[in-house]
């Protein structure tokens, strides 16, 4: 022990229990301790900077001690029933001897820095407004029940106020916010939700700042922070603002409430500033000793993009909280700029047309896959789709008047070239990459939400702008459009209904699905996009009869299949035949084709079919269509 001499420093009131503080330290030490009375240092502070100077005192006396210049000054704070915060804030053992051990090992000394609201110092964290949950608990210390209670109680519980940061440099940030918490250092001890060790001894506060600009971010945070409660200043959730420096000024037109610590307070303003090195302080063993080297001044962190400001601000305080965010003006103006470029008929775009179509038309005569999804790419249709979109949510009509005849004269070069191609091209056989779109059904319409749904949030998104060519190849809108112009040079109105069925539902499920994504990222209220979404899903409803009853068929056949696809050998009698089942269509609800082939060591007759045929019919209780291939081994 390097000390020699022991000041016990005390509140008048707490006398009577020195008594046992005394003999403890004279048990492990054998040092007699001086007794000071803390009224008689208020006014004169001097203490000597190479004695111990234990602090027996209240959370509200250390505060009053810690305003005064303590720089160099030796101390350690003992266990008191007043000071929870203090413990906490310091790991301080609640065990006296624990504690006073502490107070003499030199591992345990550090120079500290010190929070000050307003004058006042701060042992844990300013609060102000509501954080929701956020330091509340310890997310391992209840039971799920209660979680999801607390989350049900929290969902409308949310407001804004209007409050301004001030920094060194002048520079003030307007916003509106649900919360602040101010923290100078966390531990595991004072800290359940940050899932680091802010140091004691950087030079700076750490403000955490809530503000939800949506009800959907604020229910993901409270998810977030009700069943999950960990989070990084490095990964902090998009509806949280961090701020980290030396000092900060918030303020208000109008009073706010507060709290320091425990004590609930009231102003327009507050100061927050950080004490550098104010403290020279015995920490408890409870802190882990990774905050013990001193970090070099870094530079201050303010991170307030996220914060809601303009628009949006105002209508927060007024308590008009939107269901999905609402973008900014900057994101409006690149993206706008975008989609009216992208609505505009030119011959970059015509000519795109013309290629990705005739790429599309040879790869469907030559069954070749990766020349189809070479014209998927190389299609250009994607974009006036997605600003028609952004038009019908915006009721823009001159967006939506030129992306509806882009659109237009796209499809009438896709048809014309591929009917001309058709022509003149002597073939017409039906291929596989043809029939393949033929009978569009409910999965169809999904390939064409999802797709609608990327689209949008890649437009919307310039860093992930490059995923549109795996947008383009997922919906593949030339194809469709390339086969219906094979049925109209081959006059074959069954592949015209069915390919350009599938385009329709391409085009009316991206566009639908695609506003829906544009709404939810705030470039567009409810209210001012129902009128485009109605129209549009009445045409999808619409579309969606005969999907769902090709879906229905599909379905069918999947249950007919299965049921007669473990028919592999059968009797005839004077033999057997070897079966392999190799399509299933639904004709009605009540009779169906089956296509099989059949290898026998031997000539079949007639007879041996209507075996065949009537094992298949038991099977399936329907009437069925057989077609036979048949193999004769020899």
């Amino acid at each position: 022990m390097e000390y020699s001499k022991i000041t016990l420093i005390y509140s008048a009131k707490d006398e009577e229990l020195l008594t046992d503080i005394d003999q403890k330290i004279d048990q492990k030490f054998k040092i007699k301790i001086k007794k000071i009375e803390l009224n008689e240092i208020k006014e004169n502070l001097a203490l000597d900077k190479g004695e111990i100077n234990l602090l027996f005192l209240s959370d509200e006396d250390l505060k009053e001690l810690f305003c005064k210049d303590l720089k160099g000054i030796n101390i350690a704070i003992l266990p008191h029933k007043e000071n929870p915060d203090a413990q906490k804030s310091y790991g301080i053992s609640s065990t006296m001897d624990d504690a006073l051990e502490d107070a003499f090992e030199q591992k345990q000394k550090m120079e500290v820095d010190l929070l000050l609201c307003n004058g006042w110092a701060v042992f844990e964290k300013v609060k102000i407004g509501d954080m929701h949950d956020l330091h509340r608990y310890r997310s391992q210390d209840i039971s799920l029940f209660k979680k999801w209670i607390t989350f049900l109680n929290n969902l409308k519980n949310i407001s804004y106020k209007s409050v301004t940061f001030k920094f060194e440099d002048e520079k003030k940030i307007d916003t509106a916010v649900s919360g602040i918490l101010v923290v100078e250092h966390t531990t595991s001890q004072n800290s359940q939700n940050i899932d680091e060790n802010l140091s004691f001894h950087d030079k700076k506060l750490n403000a955490f700042i809530l503000a939800p600009t949506s009800l959907i971010s604020y229910w993901y945070y409270l998810i977030l922070i009700i069943f999950y409660r960990k989070f990084s200043t490095l990964s902090l959730p998009k509806s949280f603002g961090f701020i980290r420096t030396s000092s900060l000024t918030i303020g208000s037109h109008t009073p706010f409430d507060f709290t320091n610590d425990r004590a609930a307070l009231s102003a327009k303003e507050i100061f927050l500033e950080i004490k550098s090195d104010a403290l020279t302080l015995h920490l408890g063993r409870k802190i882990e000793n990774k905050n013990g080297t001193k970090k070099e001044d870094e530079e201050d962190v303010v991170r307030v993009n996220s914060l809601p400001k303009g628009e949006i601000r105002k209508l927060l305080i007024d308590g008009k909280v939107p269901l999905f965010k609402k973008a900014e003006v900057d994101e409006f103006k690149e993206l706008f700029s975008s989609l009216r470029a992208s609505s505009k008929f030119t011959s970059i775009y015509f000519v795109l047309m013309i290629l990705s179509t005739l790429l599309a038309t040879v790869g469907l005569f030559q069954n070749s896959t990766p020349v189809i999804i070479g014209a998927m790419v190389l299609a250009p249709l994607m974009s006036p789709i997605i600003s028609l979109a952004m038009g019908a949510i915006r009721a823009e009509k001159e967006l939506i008047s030129k992306s509806i005849i882009t659109l237009a004269l796209g499809i009438i070069t896709a048809l014309v070239f591929s009917s001309l191609f058709t022509i003149f091209v002597p073939l017409e056989i039906a291929t596989d990459e043809m029939k393949s779109r033929l009978n569009p059904n409910t999965l169809d319409l999904m390939v064409a939400i999802f797709s609608g749904i990327a689209g949008a949030y890649a437009h919307s998104k310039s860093e992930v702008a490059k995923s549109l060519a795996g947008v383009a190849i997922a919906v593949a809108l030339v194809p469709p459009l390339s086969v219906t112009g094979v049925g109209i040079g081959w006059g074959d109105f069954d592949i015209i209904y069915g390919s350009f069925l599938l385009f329709i539902t391409n085009l009316v499920g991206i566009t639908l699905f695609a506003s829906f994504t544009f709404i939810v990222l705030g470039f567009s209220p409810i209210k001012r996009a129902k009128k485009g979404l109605i129209y549009t899903s009445i045409l999808l409803l619409i579309i969606a009869i005969p999907l769902g009853i090709s879906f229905g068929q599909m379905i069918t056949q999947s249950s007919d299949f299965s049921k007669i696809r473990d028919i592999k050998e059968l009797d005839l009698g004077e033999r057997s035949v070897e079966i392999r089942l190799l399509d299933v269509v639904a004709i009605d609800r009540n009779s169906v084709k089956v296509e099989i082939e059949v290898t026998s060591r031997g000539d079949i007759d007639l007879g041996d079919f209507e075996k065949i045929k009537e094992v298949f019919e038991n099977r399936l209780e329907k009437d069925i269509s057989l077609e036979i291939n048949s193999k004769i081994l020899i």
